[in-house]
């Protein structure tokens, strides 16, 4: 008996030496050897993971970079003279990228858009949204609870006095945050050169639009008249943009509007709206439709 437990002690030693041997052996041959850059060009980015530029987190980003798959001006989180250290590192050009920029489609403050009930629960868009849609009589408009300004992790989004967000373009990484994180899918990701706009989802009839928020969208079709060929079309009750003939917008498409729900924004943030767009001088909040 001792010497079968002697042969099975000495037979699993020199199965467990063979292992290791054989283990050994697969390392050294089927090792990859990862580029020492990319701990370093990792270093040098600010370590967000916010997804901006593309890639799940900064080290998969430091790895694009090594590989050449992927240029630091895609780190938009970055400033200027990290992403300038960085291919300087590599040997690589920065790179040339259109900023973007979130984008609101919607102008239906509480000052301007009613209310067909008042929401009285959890303070976020996403609680307000599962309950009947929030209480607003648009249903497709921004409910103002803040969800987009909470996830923001770059400061970049605050709430103005009539419960909109507003996005500070000299924050704002396109991190994509905002654009997961509202219950109405009113965010964008958009290049700054797209200064025409229509800050509206609103798809009702244009009578029951307006009746809704005094700067929907009415489908009145002006801004298709104004604009040029193919700029402008309407689609269930909304003008909606080509962008692909970004090239022929012009400032003039905004002028006749009657809400002022097509705009066109400078520098980022600075929105003007059309001659013609009525003007609303009322900064309190309009009370429950129907009511007094």
């Amino acid at each position: 008996m001792l010497q079968g437990v002697a042969l099975a002690g000495s037979f699993m030693a020199v199965l467990g030496l063979g292992l290791a041997v054989a283990l050994a052996v697969a390392n050294r041959r089927l090792r990859v050897v990862e580029d020492p850059r990319i701990d370093e060009v990792e270093a040098m980015l600010p370590k967000s993971n916010c997804g901006a530029c593309g890639a799940p987190g900064c080290r998969v980003f430091a790895e694009k970079l090594v590989g050449g798959a992927a240029q630091p001006v895609q780190c938009t989180v970055a400033a200027p003279e990290q992403r300038a250290l960085i291919a300087d590192r590599l040997g690589v050009a920065v790179g040339e990228q259109e900023q973007r920029l979130a984008r609101l489609s919607c102008a239906g403050g509480r000052n301007v858009a009613w209310r067909n009930a008042r929401y009285d629960g959890l303070a976020s868009c996403r609680a307000a949204a599962a309950v009947a849609g929030g209480g607003k009589a648009c249903p497709w408009g921004c409910l103002g609870l803040g969800d987009c300004a909470e996830v923001c992790t770059f400061d970049a989004i605050r709430m103005d006095r009539h419960d909109l967000p507003v996005v500070d373009p000299d924050r704002c990484t396109a991190c994509n945050d905002c654009v997961e994180v509202c219950p109405k899918g009113l965010f964008s990701l958009e290049p700054v050169s797209r200064e025409l706009w229509v800050a509206c989802r609103n798809l009702a009839d244009g009578d029951t639009a307006e009746a809704q928020c005094e700067v929907a969208c009415t489908a009145c079709g002006k801004c298709v008249s104004d604009s040029a060929p193919g700029l402008v079309a309407l689609a269930n009750n909304l003008a909606v943009i080509d962008y692909a003939r970004n090239d022929l917008a012009q400032r003039k498409a905004i002028e006749r509007c009657p809400t002022g729900a097509i705009v066109w924004i400078e520098d980022g943030d600075r929105v003007a709206r059309g001659a013609a767009a009525k003007k609303i001088l009322r900064v309190s909040d309009l009370p429950l439709a129907g009511r007094p």
